[in-house]
């Protein structure tokens, strides 16, 4: 089985849909304070790579919460599509947009030094503290 397979979803309302190329198999949760805050509770996501489409254009709000990324929601039912980072393009998509969620496995969890002590999750994961998504991921000052 390949670890990255297409997938497509919609909003709530279907005025938007998306369809990713290369979709990855691992959904993780991301404790942050801005995923709470957008969510209500942990984003559960996957990573969609670069290779979307989007239809539905006119529905589709954007964002920008941060300076090196960006957040998608449909502007008739406020569904949740994406949080895209601005110098790669690439997507993190919530895993509950897409159809069909047999071929995805939870496996990691990152902010774990941020999520709060009402919740947790039984899974064993892969976990990265808010220093170390940053050491990873943070693009280089400029």
């Amino acid at each position: 089985m390949s670890d990255t397979f297409e997938a497509s979803g919609s909003c709530l309302c279907g005025a938007t849909r998306l369809t990713a190329k290369a979709t990855s198999r691992s959904v993780g949760a991301c404790h942050c304070g801005m995923c709470r805050k957008w969510t209500g509770g942990p984003l559960l996501a996957v990573d969609c790579g670069t290779e979307v489409s989007l239809e539905g254009g006119e529905n589709i709000a954007c964002y920008a919460s941060s300076d090196w990324a960006e957040r998608g929601f449909c502007k008739q039912c406020g569904s949740h599509l994406f949080y895209r980072l601005k110098q790669s393009g690439q997507y993190i998509v919530p895993a509950g947009l897409l159809d069909g969620d047999a071929a995805l496995h939870f496996d990691h969890q990152i902010f774990i030094d941020r999520k709060p002590d009402y919740y947790s999750f039984a899974n064993p994961t892969e976990d990265m503290t808010e220093a170390e998504v940053f050491a990873k991921y943070m693009p280089p000052s400029t």
